[in-house]
């Protein structure tokens, strides 16, 4: 398998194997060497051993569960070191809660049973912050963290914290160097300091640190408890505070500095003139801000300063004084009476021939300085002359001792510096190797080199003619200190480098929020977490971001409304869209089904605002409504009703679905038709005048319609003639006029009730009702008549009664109805009686043929035979009668 793969696929065991020899895959899966040469070596080419596979498998699991093994002890005690140590980088709010709690019991007292200061208590707040913050507490000695289970020691000067073993070996190497270049006589008579690594503060040989003890020093060996400071015992601190005012610390055992004392003594102001106040005693010095009123040092003023501590100042004030010699008088200030001009003072002196020389001065000028006696100038003799007259020389050897110390001048005595030492003398040079003849005044300097090893014990001396006491060596160290930023800048030295003294800042992002770490720390210290707020620029379109703590790394997107100004002229109310992530689909392409699919892409690109929501009231095309529409589609539209606009015929309404109007005139009515409604094609409508039954002839029109000039077809009243009227006639006529037009003056063919034709003229209406035709009355049988008017007879004022004979004919037809009544009921029943026998009949089956219908004869009464003889002469008779 591994021979069937390329080279780069076979990895270093690959290659191992091919160049080793052949692998091969035995039948139960387990690898053997088939053949094998040595690559190297004394038995290079010669076939190697084989190992048993199974022994070699064996092998190599006990070796990996060893490595495992060793790894995971390594893990967990890393683990337990971190979980005691001081500088754990647990970043969790639970952490910054118990750090809180513990700060806030280590200032209980101070804060609240003194009623202290906490802004006096920063300084020391940030030495405990460093305490707990992961790394800030470094020893500079090894630049390691200090952990809570490792015992150290303070510096009572900068109170910077070192591993008690680093700082016992600090010490002892620097009484070391200090102590080396003494002789075996000189060692051990004096003293010498040892200083602290970062401040330089010296401490006592005595004073090297052999204990472990807590900050304030009560508390040897401090037990290690989370809920304290680390390194602390959790007692009241009780040091005396700094500078010293009888009172003690009252924290709980701290590291730093103690806070100023919060104790209240009473005191007075500077000047003595304030009641006495009660003050916290580390403010105990105070100001009432009156004028001071002390005296000044020119006796004449007073200190007109608000009240202050210590010597007044001198006086501002001006005035004339004159100077020491009383010639000049100027301004000057109080604080200076005494003053010096410029004038040489020019008095004559007692001799009387000299004048005094001194620049302004005070009192006598003096004697004469010519006058008394006078030496020459060797100083062997001595004259009196008058102070007009110069001192001679004597004529005696100078004898004064040269520069070289060794020789005297050999000139006679003279005026001014005497020459230098000409002499030749043996000279030995400074390292006493050589000696050479030479003057005096010349210095002799061999060229030989000193070979001997300075102090530092690495550099010769390589200094000309070196008189043995070699300088120190002058060379810089520039060893890399353990900072690894920076070199040794002392000189070179023996022993290790000091600690580089450099502190550097680690910074959040702005700036603004500082912690110092030793040099070298740097890269391993978490930078501190910032409350102040994000200064970065905005990354979008906006002038300012969103409020957030100050970080590392990109800003979170801006969630504040877009706000861009749209073209419509709106803001754009959603989020802000300048980066936001879009997915990038279609970049890659699997090579084949076996390639795993990868993650999205996602890049940041600005998105355009999306389209303007805000409503805006739109009317509609025809005007009929407003409704709130998004702003990018607020354009008129159809509401989808009828136009409703008033045509040109004033009849009628745009029936076209809503649409736009054009205004012809800016001052027509706004439900006026436009030219984009639709015509009016309608006939008129308008109501005709009563009694016309023509339409209008014109179209559908505004107004009144035109007069009718048609001629109308009406017939008379009557009914019988047809008459050509114009209608404009009819329809103006009043009543009486259109009774005239419309009779046919012929006489009325209708009927009265009476049954007679009226006698008036064709006329509208009812006929009148008082016939006067003559007509022939009868009686109610018919037989008596006589002739009356046919009026008197409508109103029941005649009558004809019937007679005898009337009644007895009456009484005659009722008889013969009543025979013929019961002739009619006797033939009724001898039918249903026929019926009933053939019925029972063809029950008995007596006539069995089905084809011949059943036939009755039915014998007829004398009346049904002779009926019609006897009824036809009575109704001719009664005919007759009537």
């Amino acid at each position: 398998g591994a021979a069937a793969r390329p080279p780069a696929a076979r990895g270093r065991g690959g290659a191992r194997a091919a160049a080793a020899g052949t692998i091969g895959v035995g039948a139960s899966g387990e690898c053997r060497v088939l053949s094998s040469t040595r690559a190297a070596g004394p038995g290079a080419g010669k076939p190697a051993v084989a190992r048993s596979p199974c022994r070699w498998r064996e092998l190599s699991s006990l070796k990996k569960f060893d490595e495992i093994k060793k790894a995971n002890q390594a893990a967990a005690k890393k683990l337990v070191e971190d979980q005691l140590s001081s500088s754990s980088e647990d970043d969790d709010e639970d952490a910054e809660v118990k750090q809180g709690k513990i700060l806030d019991k280590t200032f209980t007292i101070y804060t609240s049973q003194t009623d202290g200061d906490a802004s006096e208590l920063e300084r020391t707040r940030q030495y405990m912050n460093e305490a707990f913050q992961s790394g800030a507490m470094t020893c500079l000695i090894c630049i390691a963290s200090v952990k809570r289970n490792q015992a150290v020691w303070s510096c009572c000067g900068c109170f910077c914290i070192f591993h008690l073993v680093c700082i016992q070996k600090w010490a002892k190497d620097s009484l070391f160097l200090v102590s080396s270049p003494l002789t075996d006589d000189d060692f051990g008579k004096k003293d010498y300091p040892w200083p602290c690594p970062k401040c330089r503060f010296e401490y006592k040989r005595s004073e090297t640190p052999n204990r472990y003890y807590c900050y304030c020093g009560k508390v040897e060996n401090p037990t290690v408890d989370p809920w304290l400071v680390p390194h602390s015992c959790g007692q009241i601190c009780e040091r005396e505070f700094r500078p010293s005012c009888g009172h003690k610390c009252l924290l709980l055992c701290h590291p730093g500095p103690c806070p100023p004392c919060p104790k209240m003594v009473t005191t007075t102001c500077h000047c003595k003139k304030a009641r006495p106040v009660p003050r916290r005693c580390s403010a105990k010095e105070w100001s009432c801000r009156l004028p001071c009123g002390r005296t000044l040092l020119c006796g004449q003023h007073a200190c007109e300063n608000p009240c202050h501590a210590g010597d007044c100042q001198p006086c501002p004030r001006v005035s004339k004084q004159r100077c020491i010699c009383g010639r000049q008088t100027a301004e000057r200030l109080c604080a200076s009476p005494q003053w010096q001009c410029d004038q040489v003072c020019g008095k004559c002196l007692p001799c009387g021939n000299h004048t005094c020389e001194q620049v302004c001065h005070a009192g006598p000028c003096g004697d004469c300085p010519r006058s008394g006696k006078r030496s020459c100038p060797c100083g062997k003799t001595k004259f009196t002359l008058p102070c007009t007259e110069d001192v001679p020389t004597c004529g005696d050897s100078c004898d004064k001792v040269l520069e070289c110390g060794m020789h005297k001048c050999s000139q006679r005595c003279h005026r001014g510096p005497c020459e230098i030492c000409r002499q030749e003398v043996e000279k030995q040079c400074r390292c006493g190797k050589h000696t050479k003849r030479m003057p005096c005044h010349k210095p002799y300097l061999c060229e030989t080199k000193c070979t001997k090893i300075r102090d530092c014990q690495k550099h010769q001396c390589r200094r000309k003619c070196c008189s043995g006491n070699c300088p120190p060596c002058d060379q810089v160290c520039g060893r890399t200190l353990g900072c690894r930023n920076h070199k040794c800048p002392s000189g070179c030295h023996r022993g290790s480098c000091n600690p580089c003294p450099e502190t550097v800042d680690v910074k959040c992002n702005c700036g603004k929020t500082v912690i110092k770490v030793p040099c070298g720390r740097e890269r391993t210290i978490k930078p501190p977490k910032c409350k102040q707020l994000c200064s970065r620029p905005p990354t979008c379109h906006h002038a300012t971001q969103e409020k957030h703590h100050c970080h590392f790394g990109r800003c979170p997107p801006c969630r504040q409304p877009c706000q861009k100004t749209l073209t419509c002229g709106h803001l754009c109310p959603v989020s802000c869209h300048d980066e936001a992530l879009v997915k990038q689909t279609g970049l890659h392409q699997s090579a084949g089904p076996w390639e795993q699919p990868s993650e999205p892409a996602f890049i940041q690109t600005a998105l355009p605002c999306p389209p303007c929501e805000v409503p805006i009231p739109v009317e509609c095309l025809g005007q009929h409504e407003v409704s709130p529409l998004p702003c990018h589609s607020a354009n008129p539209y159809s509401c989808k009703r009828f136009c409703g606009r008033l045509l040109d015929c004033q009849n009628h309404t745009c029936m076209k679905e809503c649409h736009h109007v054009t205004k012809l005139n800016s001052s027509a009515d706004g439900k006026k038709a436009g030219p984009e409604c639709s015509q009016c094609e309608e006939e008129c409508t308008k109501p005709r005048p009563a009694g016309c039954p023509h339409r209008c002839v014109l179209p559908c029109h505004p107004g009144d319609c035109p007069s009718c000039l048609q001629m109308l077809k009406i017939k008379c009243h009557c009914k019988l003639s047809v008459l050509y009227i114009e209608c404009l006639k009819l329809t103006c006529a009043d009543l009486k006029e259109k009774e005239l037009l419309i009779s046919c003056r012929n006489q009325c063919p209708k009927e009265l009730p009476c049954g007679h034709r009226c006698k008036e003229i064709c006329h509208s209406g009812g006929c009148p009702l008082n016939c006067s035709q003559k007509v022939k009355l009868r009686c109610l049988c018919k037989r008596l008549k006589k002739e009356v008017q046919c009026s008197k007879i409508q109103e029941g004022q005649v009558s004809l009664e019937c007679d005898a004979l009337c009644k007895e004919m009456k009484r005659k037809a009722f008889e013969i109805k009543e025979a013929e009544a019961k002739a009619a009921l006797e033939e009724e029943k001898r039918r249903q009686q026929a019926e009933l026998e053939a019925f029972e009949n063809r029950l008995k089956g007596r006539r069995k043929n089905k084809r011949r219908k059943d036939e009755v004869e039915v014998e007829q009464s004398s009346w049904q035979k002779y009926k019609n003889l006897i009824m036809l002469p009575v109704f001719g008779v009664a005919v007759v009668m009537v």
